[in-house]
């Protein structure tokens, strides 16, 4: 375990007194692996998953601002697990891989002109003397929609992304490990986007045309018939 995975830092900003409170809130249990377990599932659910508004500004990415906006995508929900998991004495850092994800909305698949999503981001949490990986970037109702398994987490195991759908097509394939961080790598991630990307992902491109568009209606077009709206 490395000593600074238990701090604040600019962008996994535990000490935030919002942050501070989510974690007293949410971190029901006796030992740090339920109590880990907990926050998982308070940032999965309880922060809708939507990588349509993407803000790459340095405020935009912080934990904090994860609390005050209710969404977000992959990377900031894994930012917000990071410091809600150090506010609450539990040492947490950031993971990162490149990963094909073969379900996104056709406005996504558009914009991006690739099913690469790079800097793909999730947490590394120290319980029981092991880093274990959580993910908690797609909300329990986005994934029933989608018909997705929803990632489950016990604190023992890893948890990432399943490689198939409900139906056996496949969701998400891990391309590249990028590697664990102690705080967001924000200018390495703006410039792999500004290269995979061209600059049409994020608010401060000023061309992003998912900016002014809605995820979840997207999703409801698109999403297999018979599954419950989100």
């Amino acid at each position: 375990m490395q000593p600074d995975t238990l701090g604040p830092t600019a962008f996994i900003d535990s000490d935030h007194p919002a942050v501070q409170a989510f974690a007293t809130e949410q971190a029901r249990g006796a030992s740090d692996r339920e109590r880990a377990v907990a926050l998982v599932y308070a940032v999965r659910d309880g922060f809708r998953y939507d990588p349509y508004r993407i803000d790459l500004s340095p405020a935009g990415m912080r934990a904090s601002t994860v609390l005050a906006n209710g969404y977000g995508w992959c990377v900031p929900k894994a930012i917000l697990l990071a410091a809600a998991c150090r506010a609450a004495g539990i040492p947490a850092r950031l993971g990162f891989a490149d990963v094909r994800n073969h379900l996104s909305t056709e406005r996504m698949r558009q914009t991006m002109k690739t099913d690469l999503f790079v800097w793909h981001g999730y947490t590394d949490i120290w319980i029981e003397g092991a880093w274990r990986k959580a993910t908690p970037a797609f909300n329990f109702e986005l994934c029933e929609r989608f018909g997705l398994l929803p990632l489950e987490f016990d604190g023992v195991h890893d948890s990432i992304y399943h490689p198939f759908d409900l139906a056996g097509h496949r969701h998400m394939e891990y391309v590249n490990q990028r590697g664990s961080f102690d705080d967001l790598p924000l200018n390495q991630i703006l410039a792999s986007f500004r290269e995979v990307y061209g600059g049409t992902l994020g608010s401060d491109s000023g061309t992003d045309g998912l900016q002014a568009s809605d995820f979840l209606a997207d999703v409801a077009r698109e999403a297999p018939a018979g599954k419950r709206p989100v």
